[in-house]
């Protein structure tokens, strides 16, 4: 038995990728959501760039107090040291 193509007779094409044709194209006219207007996308950006700002200020907060925390225990240890040695 030889080879059978897949939908064999409900394809147009012929070649390796005949079988892909079934597939409807993506337009416009076949989209779930309308496309965004101009404005639309304008406000989506800026909102998407203060959102954006805020978690880079909830980073650098974080990461202050991450390094304040670092230098205080550090300080801590090397005091400890210094008694320990002492």
């Amino acid at each position: 038995m030889g080879y059978v193509r897949p939908h064999e007779g409900k394809v147009s094409g012929t070649g390796t990728f005949a079988a892909l044709m079934r597939y409807v194209a993506m337009t416009y006219e076949n989209r779930t959501t309308p496309p965004r207007s101009r404005e639309e996308r304008a406000a989506l950006m800026e909102k998407r760039r203060e959102e954006a700002e805020k978690a880079l200020i909830e980073r650098k907060k974080a990461d202050d107090a991450f390094r304040a925390n670092f230098e205080r225990l550090r300080a801590e240890r090397l005091a400890r040291e210094a008694a320990d040695n002492s």
